[in-house]
């Protein structure tokens, strides 16, 4: 198993070169595990990739000593990971997804790209396309044959001028279908009551985790029983973490599990600032407790989870730590895997919607 995952780690820089997003940083140097006592450019570069974020106040020096162990454990607790100090493949994914999510983003108001062009904004485009199921290929950065085929069918799905250039309309559409504002195509749609054009499946990575950024509230809607209860992003990388805003959403939230809680995968719909999308619950609050303040290391937490950082940021809505709502292509932090069940969940979230017109 160990093997498997550190053939994974060597390759992954090689596959994350093609990203705009990745942090120069992060593509180099960073392979097997670095812990207390190893030296190198890649604890070099972890260091520097701490400091970044805000976890290493020293200048890098290439020695794995204390303060970087500290500031590894202090990481990890903020996120969820087992508190060991140890900087292997989830802390590294951890980083990568940390600046992925702080990237900055393209502006679309002068920007038209069309066949024949390369860069970092066709990348962004390619990505985007692929996101939204017009691209099947992994993105290049050169605007082709393919990437001109996926904005006519774009294009031509929305009403536009179906040329196959990216252009500020086309742009427009792009970021309202991703969630970065609504569209007045998705207005009308939305006013018609058909819910035909609209993608409930949105993936995690670079799409939803960024509509459903940490801070966000969002309305949950339970399939199955059509129970609704309000939540908030506090914490999570791979997935979303939450929690309930209040009490009485807590109490609806058990109801909805049968009065105990428990990891039964369950279909719903989010809705974040009136977008909506398909995701999978688990019901079982985990790694905090209420009473203490959130981020305080303690010696014990709920859901069986040991010593650690205090993921509750919510207080006194009746609930000890976070619990997890996956999206399209979200992975545990356990495990840094899909999980098929949650998968499977959201995806009967989405047809149902669809069929409903939710």
């Amino acid at each position: 198993m160990q093997k498997k995952k550190t053939v994974f780690f060597a390759a992954a820089p090689i596959l994350l070169v093609i990203s705009l997003f990745v942090n120069t940083s992060l593509v180099f140097g960073y392979s097997g595990v670095l812990k207390e006592g190893t030296s190198g450019s890649g604890v070099t570069k972890l260091q520097k990739d701490l400091k970044e974020l805000g976890y290493f106040s020293v200048e890098p020096t290439g020695y794995y000593g204390s303060i970087t162990k500290s500031a590894v454990h202090r990481l990890q607790g903020r996120y969820g990971l087992m508190q060991d100090g140890i900087a292997g493949p989830n802390t590294f994914s951890l980083i990568r997804n940390l600046f992925q999510s702080s990237a900055p983003t393209r502006s679309a108001s002068n920007i038209l790209l069309k066949e024949g062009m390369t860069g970092d904004n066709v990348t962004l485009l390619q990505q985007d396309l692929k996101a939204l199921g017009y691209l099947k290929v992994n993105p290049t950065g050169y605007f082709g044959v393919l990437t001109k085929k996926a904005v006519e069918s774009l294009q031509a799905d929305h009403g536009l001028l179906k040329d196959g250039i990216a252009g500020a309309q086309t742009f427009a559409v792009i970021d309202g279908l991703t969630g970065r504002r609504e569209t007045d195509s998705q207005a009308g749609t939305a006013t018609r009551g058909n819910s035909g054009s609209i993608d409930y499946m949105i993936s995690w990575f670079g799409n939803a985790e960024n509509i459903f950024s940490i801070g966000s509230i969002a309305q949950v809607y339970d399939v199955k029983t059509g129970r609704i209860f309000n939540i908030k992003r506090t914490y999570g990388y791979n997935h979303a973490d939450c929690e309930t805003l209040t009490a009485g959403d807590t109490k609806t939230m058990l109801e909805i599990y049968g009065g105990s809680w428990g990891w039964e995968r369950r279909p719903i719909i989010l809705t974040v600032n009136g977008r909506k999308m398909a995701a999978s619950m688990a019901g079982v609050p985990h790694a905090g407790l209420d009473r203490f303040a959130a981020n305080a290391y303690l010696n014990s937490r709920s859901g069986g989870y040991g010593a650690g950082y205090n993921l509750d940021a919510v207080k006194n809505n009746n609930m000890d730590g976070v619990f997890d709502i996956h999206f399209l292509n979200s992975r545990t932090h356990g495990t840094n895997r899909v999980d098929p069940e949650h998968q499977n969940a959201l995806k009967e979230a989405a047809s149902w919607a669809k069929r409903k017109g939710f």
